[in-house]
């Protein structure tokens, strides 16, 4: 098995610490708001990876963290976070602002078929062990205090910059702070001041509340260990989070933190950044909404290679839906299973252990449908294939039914007709696919919604 190690900017052969036992921490959600399908690419990323080392015969633990704290927006140096922005725009205590969106994200992890992690830790579960780590890091002289906190020498730990990313400049995350010795330093632990909090706890600092950092190596080292094989996150999480956490992490045990870092590129809706000013800010729930089955998103999710940037668009949804929905109704004409096909199931297996090749996967997949196999030979195949896959192909219950290729064949013709305007005729369409047993209802962005009778 290889993957790409953003710590060494290469494909490495996957040499697990203690095989066959794997250590993984996957930074979780910070629960202020909507997990958007974005995020969700992230986390099926995660799963994808988490099965194939399965798939690999490893015993995985796979560990996530709930950020329901202190994770401070970009004017850092103000103590201004997150989850307490977020208590203001619902009208909702922060307690209750983190129940909602964590039942929102697990919620939607679960219509996605993500595996649940083996731990799912909150931060404010682990205050103890953060003060904890911080009075390590400063026994062993690498924290100061200012007015506003506790903070991180980045000039004491000579190897800052793990991912050669180490010339942060003031404004890129955080605002200048006259009082840090270092436009890199970073919070530990923020005083609360005069400013009204709900969430505060005392410490021998001072009442406040922890840096995002530190929550992070505090939750992942104590389940994990000092060192551990795998940890996940997006592609914006290198240059600042991870780049902090591996500084704290090893100057308090003194030991490499992680051996493999795996990121994840962005997801973009029609071209651009996501975000409700734009109006292109989706859910899984808003997946749902428009008739789609959001296994048909975990389909697309998987079309492009996960450190490759994608384009959402619902019409990629549509077309993958199609796709996800032709491959149930070829899997549920096979055979019962029987002895795989040996060819295949190594063609497979290649394509995920080449750092988690899905797209390459996919394409065996449906090679593997087309093939003159006997459909026995192909069900049992497959049926270890969605192990990985994670696309319930087996499953007879559907949110919908099982559309023939000829009818969606004449749908999409219909389509194209309305897209020219020829209304006449796709209503002369529309009444022979009736005919044929299935009904129509087109429903908003020009997309059909299809029904049998």
């Amino acid at each position: 098995m290889k993957i790409y190690n953003t710590l060494s900017r290469k494909i490495e052969e996957f040499k697990p610490i203690n095989p066959p036992n794997i250590g993984m921490y996957s930074c979780g959600p910070t629960v202020y708001d909507y997990q958007h399908i974005g995020h969700m690419r992230r986390y099926v990323g995660d799963d994808i990876l988490v099965r194939v080392l399965k798939f690999n015969n490893f015993d995985v633990k796979h560990v996530m963290n709930i950020t329901d704290v202190g994770h401070l927006t970009s004017d850092e140096d103000t103590g201004e976070d997150k989850m307490e922005k977020g208590a203001a725009q619902y009208k909702l205590s922060v307690w209750d602002l983190a129940k909602k969106f964590e039942k929102q994200f697990t919620d939607s992890m679960n219509v996605l078929n993500i595996v649940p992690p083996k731990k799912l830790i909150r931060a404010t579960e682990t205050i103890e062990d953060q003060i904890e780590l911080i009075k390590i890091l400063e026994e062993k002289g690498f924290t100061y205090t200012i007015t506003d906190g506790v903070y991180f020498d980045t000039s004491k730990f000579k190897k800052y910059g793990a991912f050669g990313l180490s010339e942060i400049k003031e404004g890129a995350r955080v605002e200048k702070n006259p009082e840090k010795k270092n436009p890199r330093d970073f919070a530990l632990w923020k005083f609360s001041g005069e400013t009204k909090r709900q969430m505060e706890w005392d410490s021998p600092w001072g009442k406040g509340f922890p840096g995002w950092h530190i929550e992070c190596s505090a939750m992942s080292m104590k389940n994990l260990g000092p060192t551990f094989d795998i940890h996940t996150g997006g592609i914006d999480h290198i240059a600042i989070h991870h780049t902090n956490e591996i500084a704290q992490s090893e100057a308090a045990s003194g030991k490499p933190f992680v051996k493999y870092w795996v990121h994840h590129a962005f997801l973009l809706v029609d071209g651009q950044k996501m975000s409700k000013s734009l109006g292109n800010f989706y859910t899984v729930d808003d997946i749902k909404k428009n008739g789609f089955d959001p296994l048909a998103l975990r389909y697309l999710y998987l079309q492009t290679h996960y450190r490759q940037e994608m384009n959402f668009t619902w019409d990629s949804l549509k077309a993958a839906e199609n796709a996800f929905e032709k491959l149930k109704n070829d899997i549920q004409n096979l055979e019962e299973p029987k002895v795989g096909c040996a060819e295949f199931e190594q063609k497979f297996l290649d394509a995920v252990n080449n750092d988690l090749n899905m797209p390459e996967a996919l394409a065996v997949v449906w090679d593997l449908i087309r093939s003159d196999y006997p459909s026995s030979a192909k069900a049992e195949s497959l049926k270890k294939f969605d192990e990985v896959l994670g696309l319930n192909l087996f499953e007879k219950t559907s949110t919908k039914a099982v559309i023939p290729d000829e009818i969606l064949k004449l749908v999409e013709e219909r389509e194209e007709l309305r897209r020219k305007k020829r209304f006449h005729l796709a209503d002369q369409m529309r009444n022979k696919i009736k005919k044929m047993g299935y009904d129509l209802h087109d429903i908003e962005d020009g997309k059909t919604e299809i029904e049998k009778i």
